[in-house]
């Protein structure tokens, strides 16, 4: 890595985090990294999107799948870490006796090999918030023991994820989330500020409202507070002030000041002075390890993106803001729809982000697009995905679902009915888009062909595909050459004229190394508005920039 860290792009990388960890993030290069993994929890995860007309769409697409099996890649696992010896193969061994060949020991044999290499990257000063569930945050707080070292723990964290449920039969409904909070050294980064709530002068909890009852000739809220020290034994602080001997907080000087200021009240002739304490002083109210006050992400929130485990930014802001300061490297080595990436960004930290889908590589791209505009795009680089055709059909080869989402992405699509065989009824990936003065929503429906063998009867297929959805236009990807018979095809289908007039073919025909060379682009209205994916709020830096455009154009 290089010595000048300033000068390093962000980075987003596409693969397994512990292969990506190992070859491309360096010794003690990251100050704080999330840990978002999946829970255990036994369910299948899905991405949403909207219909045309706004509803939660039909088709899901799998994002991950959040289960583990005990089987000869676990107990592989299991086996690499216990070789390895040490307080995380101890830990292992014991978990093996008390587990046994487990689903939940399969978990643990994954998250044990990443967590050490998270150790590793860290700096000395760096710190790890690992997220969780209660299915698994007791093992994993012994996993952490193991790679860190009990004296390094600092929290465990409770975040109310939501209200309690209804159908608790047998147990109290679950509506809380774990966060455990670690150390890799003796004097980590800590922004003892972060570590307070403002106070909501308009609205202040019973406690405050009656501690701050008083109200000076202005209307600020006080407090009357001793001034006396708790340690009598002070013989340099004992003095007489305003008639009145003890043991003082305070030097005489610094008493004095403070009094000619008006800071210090004698309640009645005779009586100990008090120091005037003012409310709009104070650092807040200090956040405690029971965290109430941050909403998870409903059905209504703006930042909403339709990713199933999506977490809101103010937690992540709570946590960057407490355990790293600006120009630190944020680490996530699962990502997913980019959170901590985008408050990373937001909050002028330099960040590094890992998935092992394209789908959420796409998805991250598309927020940073839509919260900081497209010259985003030129602060990171993107590791992992395919440059040229080679690594293309290496893709399709290794994994064909990968590739549809890789290839969708490119024309800035998104997939359609997810990996069961069958199910797409000819559609793998689709865009959308709102013309002015037009009520309805238009669509694009997309065709990816991951082999090298293609024929006009493919064409024909995805014109008949256009004509039952209704369609406006349809994209026929593949790494092969057209046809001409295929061309012909394809320029009979005509064009779509939108609303401003201008035509674009109705069925286009495009390659991967067109795409990726970009000689060859998807054809359709541009000034026109995009509802393929939730669109992420922008940035109040991308907002105000975008105000002194209009207004500079004015």
């Amino acid at each position: 890595m290089s010595s000048t860290p300033q000068a390093e792009k962000n980075r987003l990388y596409y693969g397994d985090n512990l292969q990506v960890l190992r070859d491309y993030i360096a010794d003690a290069s990251v100050d704080l990294i999330y840990v978002d993994p999946p829970f255990n929890s036994r369910q299948d995860y899905n991405v949403l999107f909207a219909e045309k007309d706004g509803s939660r769409s039909a088709s899901q697409i799998t994002a991950f799948k959040d289960s583990w099996e005990w089987n000869h890649e676990a107990e592989s696992a299991f086996q690499d870490v216990v070789e390895g010896g040490g307080r995380v193969a101890d830990a292992m061994r014991a978990f093996r006796t008390l587990l046994g060949g487990s689903d939940m020991l399969a978990y643990l044999a994954m998250m044990a090999p990443r967590l050490i290499e998270l150790r590793r990257v860290l700096k000395p000063t760096g710190s790890i918030y690992l997220h969780c569930d209660p299915t698994a945050s007791h093992y994993l707080k012994l996993l952490l023991d193991g790679v860190f070292g009990a004296q390094m723990f600092r929290n465990e964290i409770i975040w109310r994820r939501g209200t309690p449920k209804g159908h608790a039969y047998t147990r109290f409904a679950s509506s809380h989330d774990t966060i455990l909070f670690c150390n890799k050294g003796e004097v980590p980064i800590w922004n003892q500020d972060a570590a307070f709530v403002s106070y909501d002068l308009d609205d202040l909890d019973e406690k405050t409202n009656e501690k701050y009852a008083s109200l000076d000739e202005h209307g600020r809220r006080f407090q009357l507070t001793s001034l006396l020290n708790p340690n009598h034994n002070r013989p340099n602080l004992n003095y007489e002030f305003m008639g009145v001997t003890r043991t003082w907080r305070w030097t005489r000087e610094r008493m004095q000041e403070a009094a000619d200021q008006g800071l210090i009240v004698q309640p009645k002739p005779g009586g100990v002075p008090r120091f005037k304490r003012f409310l709009d002083e104070q650092k807040g109210k200090p956040i405690g390890d029971i965290w109430d006050d941050i909403t998870p992400i409903n059905s209504q929130a703006q930042e909403r993106l339709g990713y199933p485990t999506q977490k809101p930014e103010a937690l992540l802001e709570r946590i960057l803001r407490a355990s790293s300061n600006e120009g630190d490297v944020v680490l996530d080595p699962f990502c997913g729809c980019g959170t901590t990436v985008q408050v990373a960004q937001k909050l002028n930290r330099r960040w590094v982000g890992i998935d092992i889908t394209h789908l959420a590589i796409g998805l991250i791209k598309t927020r940073l697009d839509d919260a900081h505009g497209p010259d985003i795009r030129k602060t990171y680089t993107v590791i992992g995905e395919p440059t040229d055709v080679a690594g293309a059909e290496q893709l399709a080869l290794e994994n064909k679902y990968q590739f549809q989402y890789w290839a969708l992405g490119l024309c800035g699509a998104r997939p359609t009915e997810g990996i069961k065989k069958g199910a797409d009824r000819g559609i793998d990936g689709r865009l959308f888009f709102h013309e002015a003065h037009v009520s309805e929503s238009r669509q694009i429906i997309f065709s990816v062909k991951g082999g090298m063998n293609i024929g006009v009867s493919e064409v024909r297929d995805l014109i008949g595909v256009l004509q039952r959805e209704k369609a406006e236009m349809g994209v026929y990807i593949s790494f092969a050459e057209p046809t001409k018979p295929m061309q012909k095809e394809a320029a009979e289908a005509g064009f779509y004229t939108s609303a401003d007039g201008s035509r674009y073919p109705r069925l286009q025909l495009l390659t991967i190394k067109g795409l990726i060379e970009g000689t060859q682009h998807l054809q359709r209205p541009l000034h026109v508005r995009d509802v393929t994916f939730k669109k992420a709020p922008k940035s109040r830096q991308a907002a105000a920039e975008n105000l002194t455009l209009a207004l500079t154009d004015e």
